[in-house]
């Protein structure tokens, strides 16, 4: 329990951490961004004074360092557009479209968004006004943030699948390690039974008495061997799945309420499916015990086999009290349940039968507010 809480302490610490350095980067990044764009703005400041010069000046023999200046941009896009609205000069503009008027606008409004607009003087007269973008590398620095949250949103998505899996592998080993020591226990007593159960027939005990013992015995054998093999990877062997289902089917109907309507549906002739018999029959066990449940022991229960093609899909309907459709994919979830009582296993370990052992799929097909619903189980034909 102390390790749990240190652990649950150390995992909020990483998490908070985490965060902080992210956040402190994107911040970082940001001020990076509107550093660099004030530079951008100061250079282009700049040009509109070497521009300014150039235009006021009678004698352009002393204007080197002016020139030099007005030809040193060579990243950053802009336009110089006089009062009149003609095109002055540009720079780092595609020139196959600047002679499109249309798209000159559409790269002012561009522009302006971007950046705020400089005047080029004539004395006190504005004689043309630069418009500027951002440079190429301004704009792909103004996507790094997105690209750092996505990378962290990936490397958080590896950990979570990384920390979901360790967890579904130790909720493995601990059903398998649960499932294995009930087999052990069971086994004990078990074996007790079957020599009482010898020594009852050389005593005075009516034969009624012992073939009742010897049946509870066999289901108690049956038990041992499910959780023996759930605890491990079963054996799957290629089995008729109609004499399977029936054989489940009608234990099933000998010990339930007579006020359930029992109806068989099945194709003639036989279907091979790789099984492993003691878990397909828990698993039907599963499925028809529930449906009763649902039904509080009186109504209609149907068992249907049919195939298509490759697959065999076993269908349970009854009519009980359906399912809610949110609740569609929680019910084969580790204790969940909305009995008072119960665990919330019998489904769970359904799905992992079918699912995990088998290859196969289960799932509600259809449920319908107190009229009933059907869980069907589709299962790969033999060959």
């Amino acid at each position: 329990m102390i390790f749990t809480k240190h652990s649950n302490a150390f995992r909020w610490i990483i998490i908070i951490a985490s965060f902080a350095i992210v956040s402190l980067i994107l911040w970082k990044t940001y001020e990076f961004f509107q550093h660099f764009k004030d530079e951008e703005r100061t250079k282009m400041e700049n040009w509109s004074l070497a521009q300014n010069e150039f235009i006021n000046s009678d004698n352009t023999a002393n204007l080197g360092l002016t020139l030099q200046i007005l030809n040193s941009n060579k990243t950053t896009p802009m336009l110089v557009i006089n009062e009149d609205g003609s095109l002055g000069s540009h720079n780092n503009v595609d020139d196959t479209k600047i002679k499109d008027s249309l798209y000159v606008k559409k790269l002012i409004l561009k522009f302006k968004e971007e950046n705020k607009p400089i005047p080029v003087k004539l004395g006190n007269i504005i004689v043309s006004t630069i418009y500027y973008g951002n440079s190429p590398l301004l704009n792909k620095l103004k996507y790094y943030p997105l690209a750092l949250l996505l990378i962290v949103f990936l490397f958080g998505a590896v950990i979570f699948f990384f920390y979901s899996s360790n967890k579904n592998a130790t909720q493995n080993k601990l059903w398998s390690g649960m499932a294995k020591e009930t087999a052990h226990q069971i086994g004990t007593p078990l074996s007790s039974l079957i020599g009482w159960t010898e020594l009852l027939k050389t005593e005075n005990v009516n034969p009624d008495y012992i073939v009742e013992i010897e049946k509870d015995v066999e289901r108690l054998k049956t038990i041992t061997e499910r959780f023996s093999k759930i605890g491990s990877l079963p054996t799957l062997k290629e089995t008729d799945i109609i004499k399977e289902t029936i054989e489940s089917y009608d234990y099933l109907k000998a010990r339930s309420s007579k006020l359930i309507d029992f109806e068989l549906i099945i194709p003639e002739g036989e279907i091979p499916v790789n099984l492993n018999k003691q878990l397909y029959s828990w698993v039907i066990e599963n499925l028809v015990k529930n449906a009763i449940d649902a039904m509080k022991g009186r109504g209609k229960l149907s068992v249907e086999i049919s195939q298509l093609e490759n697959n065999v899909k076993v269908s349970i309907s009854d009519t009980g009290k359906g399912i809610s459709k949110k609740n569609f994919n929680k019910i084969f979830e580790p204790g969940f349940t909305t009995k008072k009582r119960g665990w919330g296993l019998g489904l769970s370990l359904t799905k992992r039968i079918i699912e995990d052992f088998h290859n196969g799929k289960i799932k509600v097909l259809e449920s319908e507010k107190e009229k009933g619903s059907t869980i069907q189980i589709n299962l790969k034909r033999a060959h």
